[in-house]
């Protein structure tokens, strides 16, 4: 029998973790997926025992790191325990030789990238809100940007995790070391769950020289031709040149970016010096006529991008004006059609949409904003569109209220039946980030 949270029990829970901080909860959040208690465990054994404590008590949990995915599914508005790891940071173990990092999960994103930058060392990973976004969160979302054409996302590069189950057992999937072959590839069950399946504790990653040197090519198309902008595409990709990114701007979001109001493609290279520029010759020799090229170089590039990662809405924003954002996954040169039909979606519906997609990954971010049944309405009409093009949109930011309003996961898949059926043996008692994930997992 489920066990309320109660003042009588909250002290009892004081009481027995009296070594961890406990707050009580006494408001809403516009987003939701807050709790009534809050609890911040340092360390691996608290993480376990307060787990432990939920799942003999039937206490729903939620897990949160930096808080910028709060608005990133869930259809409950509390739980009994939010489950915070905005104290449980720092570096495990780093092996500069082999080039692995082992980090606790709640570590911010450019904490670690600062702490590599003297080792000439980064994380191969581009999220969005890098100073808040924890290691934690980005794996449990397999979070990814513009950069994913050269980078991966986070399934690309975490080689081993360590996981608590919702009864507090901790298991271990993959290693430390980069050719770990042996055995399932565990790592790829809890990536992207959603915190589902369990709290990732510690997160290992393989990472990367930082590149001596770095550019931006920002291509502006004067005319909006689509078709033109597909053939110069086609070239680059068909080319012999290995750009990190390839990322086509609608014009609103080009216009807050560049000051452009015109279909921008981004085209990024990190590499030596030499190379680099030889590069970026080979765009200004195929680039077509009517076009606007202009270049950033290293401080400029890296100040771009850091802009770049910060105008995505998330957990984080001032809920003031209803805003949705929506990952959407298409064939690769589909995105050029996603983000011309968002432009006639935006004019239909009455709301505005700034958006992006990679030309090489298919996948693309478009930020809605407008009043609430606009917004409602235009998610069903891109997600109409990309159905077509046979390909999924997900809703990954948006006001609690309005989430009970629409699926923000979209149809169920046939293999419905096996999340249903690993998330009933690993949790089963339900506790852990309840009605969080795809079909109410």
């Amino acid at each position: 029998m489920k066990r309320l949270i109660t003042s009588e029990n909250l002290t009892e829970l004081k009481t027995v973790f009296k070594d961890i901080q406990i707050n009580e909860e006494d408001h809403n959040h516009p987003l939701g997926n807050t709790g009534r208690i809050t609890i911040f465990p340092k360390t691996e054994q608290e993480i376990s025992a307060v787990l432990a404590y939920a799942n003999t008590n039937k206490n729903t949990v939620f897990i949160m790191g930096g808080g910028t995915k709060r608005g990133y599914g869930g259809l409950l508005e509390k739980a009994d325990i939010l489950l915070s790891l905005a104290q449980y940071t720092g570096i495990v173990e780093h092996n500069p030789g082999d080039m692995t990092l082992t980090v606790k999960a709640g570590t911010p994103f450019q904490e670690i990238q600062n702490y590599l930058a003297p080792y000439k060392q980064r994380v191969p990973l581009d999220p969005f809100i890098p100073e808040h976004a924890t290691m934690g969160g980005i794996v449990s979302v397999n979070d990814s940007g513009p950069k994913r054409l050269g980078y991966g996302a986070a399934r690309d590069n975490v080689i081993g995790l360590r996981m608590v189950y919702p009864d507090g057992t901790l298991i271990r999937s993959g290693g430390k070391v980069v050719k770990n072959v042996a055995g399932y590839d565990m790592n790829k069950l809890f990536i992207g769950a959603m915190g589902t399946l369990g709290v990732v504790s510690q997160v290992t990653v393989k990472l990367r020289p930082i590149a001596q040197y770095e550019s931006i090519l920002i291509v502006s198309f004067s005319e909006r031709n689509v078709e033109e902008i597909r053939a110069f595409a086609v070239k680059v990709l068909d080319s012999m040149i290995e750009p990190i990114s390839l990322e086509l701007l609608n014009p609103s979001f080009a216009g807050k970016l560049t000051n452009i109001n015109q279909y921008t493609l981004l085209i990024s290279f990190e590499d030596v010096k030499s190379s680099v520029q030889y590069q970026e010759n080979v765009i200004r020799s195929i680039v077509p006529d009517k076009t606007t090229l202009r270049s950033l170089s290293q401080n400029e590039a890296a100040s771009f991008w850091d802009n770049f990662y910060y105008h995505q809405p998330n957990g984080l924003t001032n809920v003031t004006t209803t805003e949705a954002v929506l990952k959407v996954g298409v064939v690769n040169l589909d995105t050029i059609k996603i983000l011309k039909e968002a432009e006639l979606i935006a004019d239909a519906c009455h709301v505005s949409i700034e958006a992006h997609g990679g030309l090489a990954t298919g996948i693309c971010y478009l930020t809605i904003r407008g009043a609430n049944e606009d917004i409602l309405s235009a998610i069903q009409h891109i997600r109409k569109s990309v159905m077509k093009l046979g390909g999924y949109a997900i809703v990954k930011h948006l006001p609690f209220f309005l989430r009970k309003e629409i699926n923000v996961w979209g149809e169920e898949t046939p293999a419905h039946f096996l999340y249903e059926g690993i998330k009933q043996k690993i949790d089963a008692n339900k506790i852990i980030n309840k009605n969080r994930y795809v079909g109410g997992i």
